[in-house]
């Protein structure tokens, strides 16, 4: 019978792949709830309206990337990102009755249909944080310093933060006009994406990957439209804030004027942290502000900021990481007392195994080695005289002991 494989652009995670993965989940709860963060979790699939409403129908993400499916006459899609999910469960749970700030941060699968490749799969993995109700640019300085802080303590220190203000709905048209205009004469030797995205969302053009593309919009006539202020006065006056911030926090930016993220949702700030040690596709974090967003999805208008971070790709800067032994082995060839004993030390809380096939002492004592730090073993010697021998497994060093100095003892 053929052998069922797993699926492309999908990828198990082992048993020695989840050092790394606890390592990641365990610090982004110390981290983020050092900021007063707490841990929200929403469904996988949601109905497709809320992506095509909340990402926004223009974006690579709904047109292309969607798993979206029919059941019982409704329209249902796996989550492919989940700050739309989040900001619905804002608005259904009434959380905009809570106290300003309403900081929420979340981790889990996602799922887009889209080329496999290097730290980027069709189900991948996200950590993230969404802030509710505060307007002014400490929220964004805040949300940034939160994610640089959880990518340091995950040992990567060697990053960039690159910042953008995308502006307000009203003088984000005004850009859009002068930037169509002075792109319109190449409109022919754009992409198909490029050319699609002209009349339905022009600031998408500037996210393009496609090197011809890339190549049209560094001309000089077309990067001084790029490269214009043409943010109002209290975007400019929002952004210069931040920039404040940043500096009293001694967090380093740099500006990206090209900088404008994929998804339609956002206004004001927009940001990408990226890491020296990865190649072309060097960001590890991508957010930014989204002010109408609760708005649009039915809720009040409420001012909100966040970030995302692919874990996969966090995982291969990482590394590998030693996966923590187990802290005791009961070695005894009485399988009654011997498995007694291991649960006894795990109700004490200690991690403990025992060999559940009773093989000789010399093939238990090696097990014990490779899984262990200690080997506690209980021979008819120390059966008979109520002790147990204590084996340090890094050191070598033995000693028998009374049974009842053995948790003390390890």
């Amino acid at each position: 019978m053929a052998i069922i494989k797993i699926q492309k652009g999908t990828k198990d995670i082992l048993p020695s792949d989840m050092p790394v993965w606890y390592f990641m989940e365990d610090n982004a709860r110390k981290i983020f709830s050092e900021y007063g963060a707490k841990e929200i979790r929403t469904p996988i699939f949601e109905a497709t309206e809320l992506f095509a409403r909340g990402v926004g129908d223009t974006t690579d993400i709904v047109n292309k990337e969607m798993y979206t499916f029919e059941k019982s006459e409704r329209s249902l899609t796996l989550r492919p990102e989940n700050t739309a999910g989040v900001v619905r469960a804002f608005i259904e749970n009434g959380m905009h009755r809570l106290s300003a700030p309403i900081k929420l941060w979340y981790k889990g699968p996602m799922f887009r249909y889209e080329r496999p490749q290097a730290g980027r799969q069709r189900q991948f993995h996200q950590v993230g944080v969404e802030v509710f109700g505060i307007k002014q640019p400490t929220a964004d300085a805040e949300v940034i310093l939160m994610a640089v802080n959880y990518l340091n303590a995950l040992g990567l220190n060697d990053l960039s933060v690159e910042l953008n203000s995308l502006g307000c709905p009203k003088c984000r048209e005004e850009f859009k006009t002068k930037l169509k205009d002075v792109i319109k004469p190449y409109l022919s030797q754009l992409c198909p994406d490029c050319q699609a995205r002209f009349e339905k969302n022009p600031l998408r053009l500037l996210d393009c990957k496609v090197e011809e593309c890339k190549a049209i919009y560094a001309k000089p006539e077309i990067q001084e439209v790029i490269q214009s202020d043409f943010i109002c006065e209290e975007c400019s006056e929002h952004f210069s804030g931040l920039k404040s911030y940043l500096d009293a926090l001694k967090i380093n930016y740099s500006i990206n004027k090209l900088l404008v993220r994929g998804l339609d949702y956002y206004n004001r700030t927009v940001f990408e942290i990226k890491s020296n040690n990865l190649g072309s596709q060097n960001a590890v974090c991508g957010g930014g502000r989204y002010d109408s967003l609760v708005r649009n999805l039915g809720g009040e208008d409420t001012p909100a900021v966040g970030f995302a971070m692919g874990m996969e790709r966090l995982a291969s800067l990482i590394g590998n990481r030693d996966d923590e032994k187990t802290r005791a082995f009961v070695v005894s060839n009485n399988t009654v007392e011997g498995i007694k004993l291991a649960e006894e030390l795990r109700r004490a809380g200690i991690s403990a195994e025992f060999d559940l096939t009773n093989k000789k002492f010399v093939k238990q004592l090696e097990k014990a080695s490779k899984v262990a730090k200690f080997a506690v073993i209980l021979g008819e010697d120390e059966l008979n005289s109520n002790q147990v021998t204590v084996k340090n497994l890094d050191t070598s060093e033995q000693k028998t002991i009374p049974r009842e100095e053995l948790l003390k003892a390890i």
